[in-house]
């Protein structure tokens, strides 16, 4: 690829200081340009659920010098155990007899701790222009720039606004509409986070446990393994009652995980302690096109897959590699860079939106009935007859031809 530079750098904007937003400020600077990342956390945020790195996720960690500090916070996890109401297992998926390319990859590590590789890697760097606190209120554009207001009222102009705000993301509406323009429920809500670890608990796997009623709960190994990732899967109607209520969506739980069984009780009443609680709704986003003028959406932002997947922060961290390397190459030219960015990375998002066979639906099982015919087809996906599908099907984007931005071709 020939560069394309102009003697100046381009202002950039980046909306968002999770995976996708430090990604790309960081290969931005290391391009010579340094962003301005606005967050709206006061702080890094801790904890959240487990991400794996797999295909071209684990290729972009490794091109861009992150894979020591993830081998540093990588956790321990060696496989699913399915668990009766008492703690009894049902069945075990062992990630060694998947090569590492089952539900559990060989690199694990939690959301909040690969967001903080990052931000060693961009201070390492030389840092960002980062402000935590700050949000984007409006945004004004022009052929030449973009006009952007901030929640604390200062007004500044850029070359160019990188949406990396979430499902939810605030640039997406102000620039492209209204969340319902682009948003497909999926038929329920997820919650995670950080807990004590119970004494019973099976050190190194990941136990999960299905509740009459359609709901799902698990706990994953930390880092620490004083501590623990409690995942809460709820299927249900959507309740937009429930959006920013912290106090409405601990009641659903506690309501949906009553007398359910295992540690159902255990994770409730560490609910209320947790300093890094989540909880969403299972949602997808799909636009017909990433960017708008001078405006491109990145990560969940554009193309939620929602947790069903297992894909977000590999669409995150590869969303965030090619954007900037596409910017970096075509300084001069901001319009193509962003052409270039959509066409190159949108057959790896068509893939990595494929829902697991059933989605939600078959996750959750209402009845009794329906649960132990969950656990019966499970036990088959994972036999030695229905093992290379089963690897097939969780291996659909390794044959993704991931772009290369090496000095030499920028």
């Amino acid at each position: 690829m020939n560069a394309d530079r102009s003697t100046t750098q381009p202002r950039i904007l980046v909306s968002g200081g999770g995976i996708g937003g430090n990604a790309v400020a960081l290969q931005l600077l290391r391009a010579g340009i340094r962003a301005t990342v606005v967050e709206r956390a006061t702080a890094p945020r801790p904890g959240g659920q487990s991400v794996d790195l797999r295909g071209a996720s684990g290729e972009v960690a490794e091109r861009m010098g992150l894979m020591p500090g993830i081998r540093e916070r990588q956790m321990d996890e060696r496989g699913l155990i399915y668990l009766d109401d008492q703690g009894g297992e049902i069945l075990r998926m062992d990630m060694a007899a998947f090569d590492g390319k089952g539900a559990v990859a060989e690199i694990e590590i939690t959301r909040g701790d690969l967001n903080q590789v990052l931000l060693d890697q961009l201070a390492a760097a030389g840092g960002a222009d980062y402000r935590y606190g700050e949000w984007i209120t409006a945004i004004e554009q022009d052929a030449d720039g973009v006009d952007v207001t901030f929640t604390s009222g200062a007004t500044e102009r850029f070359d160019l606004v990188i949406g990396a705000d979430g499902l939810h993301s605030a640039t997406r509406r102000l620039v492209f509409g209204p969340e319902a323009d682009f948003s497909t429920y999926l038929g329920g809500y997820m919650s995670f986070f950080t807990m004590p670890t119970p004494a019973g608990l099976e050190p190194n796997w990941f136990s999960m446990h299905s509740l009459v009623g359609a709901v799902n709960i698990g706990l994953r190994p930390d880092f620490d393994p004083a501590t623990c990732k409690a995942i809460i899967t709820i299927r249900t109607d959507a309740d937009p009652s429930l959006r920013r209520n912290v106090e409405a969506q601990q009641q659903l739980i506690r309501e949906k995980l009553a007398g359910g069984g295992w540690e159902a009780g255990t994770i409730v009443a560490a609910m209320a302690e947790a300093d890094d609680f989540y909880f969403d709704e299972v949602a997808r986003i799909d636009m017909p096109s990433w960017s708008k003028g001078r405006v491109v959406l990145l990560g969940d932002s554009g193309y939620c897959g929602s947790p069903l997947t297992g894909q977000g922060t590999a669409m995150a961290l590869t969303g965030g590699y090619l954007l900037a390397g596409e910017i970096a190459a075509h300084t001069g030219d901001l319009a193509q860079a962003l052409v270039r960015y959509e066409e190159l990375l949108r057959p790896f998002i068509e893939k990595s939106h494929e829902l697991p066979p059933g989605g939600l639906k078959a996750m959750t099982p209402k009845s009794r009935l329906g649960i132990k015919a969950g656990h019966a087809v499970t036990r088959l996906m994972t036999s030695k007859l229905f093992r290379p599908l089963m690897i097939k099907m969780m291996s659909s984007t390794e044959d993704y031809a991931l772009p290369d931005y090496s000095p030499h071709t920028v």
